[in-house]
Order: structure tokens, then C-alpha cells, then sequence
């Protein structure tokens, strides 16, 4: 706990001394969810921070966290939300999860879903072992998406 606590610090450090480059407003807020420290950058208009389709914030995630390596010597499993954009696609991912596994179950074929990032598919996998189910990642980057199997 007091290592993921370290790592969130460095993390809004490094955010923060961003933010102040940038001249952008932002409040930080750091907690540890699970086995993983969370950092929420939260505050007026941050969609610059997200970009389209959360490409800037998956790249803004992976330089926080190469600068808690770069301080730690470890790899982080961090993890950034701006604006709420993380905690809103969670939301839409797990309808899409629970609408997907019920045709699974309903058809008893296997359900391709569209191409997905490394966090989307985890969310989306996560809901399916919930579910009792399995799933699979198959494809490359940037077509890299899930398949949900039958029981």
C-alpha cells in the first residue's frame, strides 16, 4: 500500500509540474484502487488532455508512469483519468459487456467485438469472468479486440 501511495505521489508530481508547462488548470486526486495507484485529473476544460478517442491520455498515462519507473526502478500499473473520460467509458464498456454476454449465452456462439485499447479490453474481460464466462483477446495492435466464448 505505502509503495502504490509513493508511486500516485510521484505520479501527481510529475502531473502537476505538466499541468504548470502546459498552462493548464487541473486538481489532481490520487488513491490506490485495488493493487493499482489511481491519479484523476479533474477541473475545467481538459478535453486536450483526453484527445480523440483517448489516444492523448493513454500516451499521457504512459509517460507518468516511465517517470515513476524512472524514479522507482520499478514498473507501475498506474493509472490516469482526466475529466471523468476513464470512469465514463468504463460505464458504457460494462452495458456493452452485459448486452454482449447475454447474446453469447442467448446464441451460444462466440461474439467477436470491435477493435479495443489494452484498458477497454480488461474492462470488458473483467465483466465476463464476472459473468462466468470467458474471453480472449485475438488480433494486433490496432485491431486487437475481444471475444467473448460460450459456457
Amino acid at each position: 500500500m505505502q509503495r502504490l501511495e509513493h508511486e500516485g505521489d510521484i505520479a501527481a508530481d510529475y502531473l502537476e509540474e505538466l499541468l504548470d508547462i502546459a498552462d493548464l488548470d487541473g486538481d489532481l486526486d490520487m488513491d490506490v484502487e485495488g493493487d493499482r495507484a489511481s491519479v484523476q485529473i479533474g477541473g475545467a476544460d481538459l478535453s486536450l488532455l483526453v484527445g480523440r478517442n483517448g489516444e492523448v491520455l493513454e500516451a499521457l498515462q504512459e509517460l507518468t508512469r516511465l517517470a515513476v519507473y524512472r524514479e522507482t526502478g520499478e514498473r507501475s500499473r498506474l493509472m490516469l483519468d482526466v475529466g471523468g473520460h476513464r470512469a465514463q467509458q468504463r460505464t458504457r464498456l460494462l452495458a456493452l459487456a452485459e448486452t454482449s454476454i447475454a447474446e453469447v449465452r442467448a446464441s451460444g456462439e462466440s461474439l467477436s467485438l470491435e477493435p479495443m485499447s489494452a484498458f477497454e479490453r480488461k474492462v470488458v474481460h473483467d465483466a465476463v469472468a464476472t459473468a462466468g464466462l470467458t474471453s480472449e483477446s485475438e488480433g494486433a495492435e490496432p485491431n486487437r479486440h475481444v471475444v467473448i466464448l460460450p459456457a
